[in-house]
């Protein structure tokens, strides 16, 4: 019995040993965790200064860091392709070590942005994804996809942890994923066959400017960036309030290695003035890209859906989806996924629109067909390319549109205006004429009450749906030829 209780004590100390570890890991570093496959993946974490951590991978050699003055440490490991086979990775300062298991390595994404990004599977309160019982069942088939929340946080200073932990894909989890973020793992778990991660940090009805560095802000903008400038700024809306969502939420995975950046926002920067948002947007990419220091790491991003903004008629929101089709052809590797048709008629005052599978299967085919190989999944929306003024019409080409614009009749979404500004609804129909040249292929526009028409425009309201889409069953972004 003596022996017994011998050999328990010495196990407690062990164990003690173990638990009081000197060298220590960030939240986001730890069991079931995603590792980006064949790539020199960073691991950090702190330490006694001047420590050695040694860092011994499942599937390699040990690899060693230096904590600084400060105790931080940090080392980059070598990948293995692909797989679902358990990984275990083993950090040792000398003084004790801490094992992470169930790791495997597959491809790792971030998913950004505000609400309709955040959004759960299982929806918010009054707004709920389609299909929600038939994703839960499925959800058993797509154990590959793991994802990891960082808890939406303000902070002054930039963080370097935050209290989160990875989850795998189940039906008594899935609900808590990022609908958007899930469904772009989904299909591109079915695609690839591999394990697909995500990294959650997002803030609903956060701006741009919310995710701004400090030195970014006071180069750039005239936001405040001290403490009291920012609650005086938006005293009651603290979602929209500048630099501290960045510092709280986004700052503790920048040294994550990742494959690229999931974005679904613009809402909150409603009635920005010119290019303002195009122009922050592109800032903030390039801070992020500038950050995680791994190159021009993909930018996916996803148009505001229609939405009423007080007035279904008024042109506020269509303004941010110009300024976000503005951003797609100025940041370089990015791309923007129209959502002109998911929305219902019935949704025009709901924010969160239910159809969230489509918006990340849309993601997804961007990402299989430009970084994955998958060459005959069509992901571009098509867009206005140029028109020309016949009479009393007007004739309107499109680009991307994968050689064809439907539907063949019964167009709607189109308005003509005259010199007098004013936009009538028009008739489109498909014109074309054998052997001819390149105005002999066209939508053409018209309505009688305009004998002179000078512009058109295609869903350029708050609320208008269109029925115009290409040879990928993908609708037609919202344009305006004026500058009114």
């Amino acid at each position: 019995m003596n022996i017994q209780k011998l050999f328990a004590a010495i196990l407690l100390t062990l164990m003690a040993t173990g638990t009081q570890a000197k060298v220590r890991l960030p939240h986001l570093i730890g069991d079931n965790m995603v590792l980006q496959q064949q790539t020199e993946a960073r691991l950090w974490g702190w330490a006694k200064p001047k420590a050695t951590v040694t860092v011994t991978p499942s599937w390699g050699q040990a690899v060693t860091a230096k904590a600084d003055k400060d105790g931080r440490w940090l080392v980059k490991v070598q990948t293995p392709k692909a797989s679902y086979e358990p990984l275990s990775l083993t950090f040792d300062d000398g003084d004790g070590s801490i094992a992470i298991r169930d790791v495997v390595a597959g491809e790792v994404w971030v998913c950004a942005g505000q609400s309709n990004m955040e959004m759960p599977v299982k929806g918010f309160w009054g707004c709920p994804v389609e299909d929600y019982n038939q994703v839960v069942l499925d959800a058993k088939n797509h154990r590959g996809v793991r994802s990891v929340k960082i808890p939406s946080i303000m902070r002054m200073e930039p963080q370097e942890d935050a209290q989160c932990e990875w989850k795998q894909c189940s039906p008594q989890t899935v609900s808590e994923f990022s609908a958007t973020g899930y469904f772009f793992a989904r299909t591109m778990h079915g695609a690839l066959d591999i394990p697909i991660g995500l990294i959650e940090a997002n803030k609903g009805g956060s701006r741009v400017e919310s995710w701004l560095t400090k030195e970014n802000l006071q180069k750039y903008t005239n936001e405040p960036v001290d403490s009291a400038g920012i609650v005086a700024f938006k005293p009651d809306q603290d979602y929209l309030r500048g630099l501290l969502w960045g510092n709280g939420t986004f700052n503790p995975i920048l040294n994550y290695t990742v494959k690229g950046i999931l974005f679904y926002q613009g809402c909150s920067n409603l009635n920005d003035p010119g290019n303002q948002y195009s122009e922050r947007l592109k800032l903030l990419v390039e801070q992020w890209r500038s950050q995680f220091a791994l190159g021009e790491i993909p930018f996916y991003f996803v148009e505001i859906a229609p939405y009423h903004y007080d007035d279904v008629n008024g042109t506020n929101g269509a303004m941010i989806r110009e300024q976000q089709f503005r951003a797609s052809q100025m940041i370089p590797n990015s791309s923007l996924v129209c959502t002109n048709d998911l929305v219902y008629p019935y949704e025009t005052t709901q924010i969160h629109p239910t159809q969230k599978r489509q918006v990340g299967e849309r993601l997804a085919y961007t990402a299989l067909n430009r970084d994955y190989g998958f060459e005959q999944v069509l992901y571009k929306s098509s867009s206005y390319k140029d028109m020309i003024v016949k009479g009393d019409s007007i004739y309107i080409h499109l680009q991307d549109n994968y050689h064809a614009d439907a539907p063949y009749e019964m167009i709607q979404g189109f308005e003509i205006a005259g010199e007098d500004k004013v936009f009538h609804p028009a008739k489109a129909q498909h014109f074309w004429r054998p052997g001819g040249g390149y105005w002999d292929e066209a939508i053409i526009v018209t309505n009688p009450e305009v004998k002179n028409p000078v512009a058109v425009r295609y869903c350029f309201r708050n609320f208008q749906i269109g029925n115009v889409k290409n040879g990928a069953n993908l609708p037609l972004f919202p344009f305006r030829t004026d500058n009114w």
